[in-house]
């Protein structure tokens, strides 16, 4: 290797001599914000330093690495950027926990994004757009980790039915999104910053903003357009963040190792399969299973496509066997019910969680009319009722609400509180605490107000528009740690699982945690 290096040294220092590989600047068409290309290296030139020569030579085990090899965008040094990076170093732990829910999709991401050669800086998109989190959504009716509105996702031909919404499917809106930002950097002149500025806020308000500029006679670079104050973060926001992780060693954030190799593979399975089936064959949990793909809603994939589940990659190979291997007529569950005297399509459906579009496909129906004493073939899930419900856009189940026999405790407003801090502290919810004194959210406390508690009730999930999240415990894992990744309580925890505080969590154990669509 040594003398590999001797000799590839040698040369360096010959083609130094007689050659610059400076990036070409060029300026886009309103002269105002330089975009800088690295100019591709031509046929047989020998690489100019050292320092290129064991870049190229090492090879690259972490995904990490992989996305700072690909950086394309200038850091500038703005007030923005600099006050983002700090928070980002402040907050070590914020991008710690994130990168462990980018593992298992990162990779892939990072391929799609290299496949169209693009700044890698747009794999950190979904940390910025939903801290990773698979099934976020948003006020202004975005979801998934792309942060995808439905009218982007019709665009650009992610599905959303009763079974199954793309834009929570990483495959599908990865390359949703991708494809947007190609269409917003050529729409922006070849200008990444317009770019990200627009997926933000989209195309219009950026365009108006450079043309607002040019009619005034001033400079038309992002950091002089008037534009939404989210989305005049949003850009500095990314930036910050690729720095972060750029020199992430230099500031002190430790972002949990990603194996230069895939995590997941997606299977084109071909038309509709059951859950319960397909998690079998890939030798995991159902629970498992719609972690992977929270883009299905229901207890199988969609009858209609797209016909892709993501296992792990190390199921591929078995799962591939048993799918070829699969009949066709053994992909589904299906129930024979006998039809009662007042049954109706309609019922029937909602007693087993099934559309009646299905019902009356698979049993040639075209009305509503339905005979009693006849039998129907029902599809359904392959267990009981519980793999029904599934479904990551389903709520828990209502229950009735029960006034706890314990006396309320009376807690008296100090300086500083709020209603957030106050509920942690009591191990309630905020949605409590408003529905027990008669508050609004927005509400200002006053110093020396009283409000009730009612320790240890019964909390009516419903109320609270919560995810139900099923949640292996893995090795390492703790009550606070679990508590922490989820933003909610340990006593929360302890509450919904009937657990002891004082007993260790076992790997392979089974959690559920009711987490805020917000």
């Amino acid at each position: 290797m040594k003398t590999k290096l001797s000799l590839l040294a040698s040369t360096v220092l010959l083609v130094m001599g007689c050659q610059s590989t400076k990036p070409e600047t060029t300026l886009s068409t309103n002269n105002e914000t330089p975009v800088v290309k690295t100019p591709a290296k031509p046929k047989n030139q020998q690489v100019t330093t050292l320092a290129d020569i064991e870049q190229d030579m090492a090879e690259v085990n972490d995904v990490w690495q992989r996305i700072r090899n690909g950086m394309q965008l200038d850091i500038a040094d703005k007030a923005l950027i600099n006050q983002y990076r700090q928070w980002y170093i402040d907050n070590p732990r914020h991008l710690e926990i994130i990168s462990q829910r980018a593992e298992p999709f990162l990779y892939f991401i990072l391929e799609e994004v290299e496949k169209r050669n693009l700044p890698t800086e747009l794999a950190l998109l979904p940390i910025i757009e939903s801290s990773f989190n698979v099934t976020a959504y948003s006020h202004m009716h975005a979801s998934g980790i792309w942060q995808l509105t439905l009218p982007t996702a019709t665009t650009f031909k992610v599905k959303n039915n009763w079974w199954y919404d793309g834009r929570r499917d990483v495959r599908a809106s990865t390359i949703a999104a991708l494809d947007l930002l190609e269409y917003l950097y050529n729409k922006m002149d070849h200008n990444w910053i317009y770019a990200i500025a627009a997926y933000n806020s989209g195309e219009g308000r950026v365009f108006n903003a450079i043309k607002r500029n040019k009619l005034k006679g001033k400079p038309t670079n992002f950091w002089k357009l008037h534009l939404p104050k989210e989305t005049a973060h949003y850009v500095p926001q990314l930036l910050a963040l690729a720095d972060a992780v750029k020199n992430a060693s230099e500031y002190g954030i430790n972002l949990n190792p990603i194996d230069n190799q895939p995590k997941i593979a997606i299977v084109d399975i071909g038309s509709q399969l059951d859950l319960k089936l397909a998690a079998e064959m890939a030798n995991i949990s159902v629970d498992e299973l719609k972690a992977l793909n929270p883009g299905l809603l229901r207890w199988a994939t969609p009858p209609n496509g797209p016909h892709f589940l993501t296992i792990p990659f190390e199921s591929k190979s078995a799962f591939n066997q048993k799918l070829a291997a699969l009949s066709p007529d053994s992909r589904m569950n299906w129930l024979r019910y006998k039809i009662k005297p007042g049954d109706s399509l309609s019922v029937i459906a909602r007693n087993y969680n099934t559309p009646i579009s299905m019902i009356r496909s698979s049993n040639g129906i075209k009305g509503n009319n339905i005979i009693a004493g006849k039998y129907l073939i029902i599809p359904v899930a392959a267990t009981d009722s519980e793999i029904a419900n599934l479904a990551s856009e389903q709520t828990l189940t209502k229950s009735t609400h029960k006034k706890s026999s314990q006396t309320a405790n009376i807690y008296i407003v100090k300086s500083g509180d709020n209603l957030w801090d106050i509920a942690r502290s009591n191990d309630v919810s905020v949605k409590q605490l408003t529905k027990w004194n008669k508050l609004n959210q927005k509400q200002l406390l006053k110093i020396g107000q009283k409000l009730v508690i009612y320790p240890n009730e019964f909390i009516n999930y419903d109320s609270l528009s919560a995810n139900v999240i099923n949640y292996k415990v893995k090795s390492g894992d703790s009550l606070a740690r679990i508590a922490a990744r989820y933003n909610v309580s340990v006593n929360e925890l302890v509450q919904w699982n009937s657990l002891n505080k004082n007993n260790y969590l076992q790997p392979g154990q089974m959690l559920k945690l009711l987490v805020s669509k917000t």
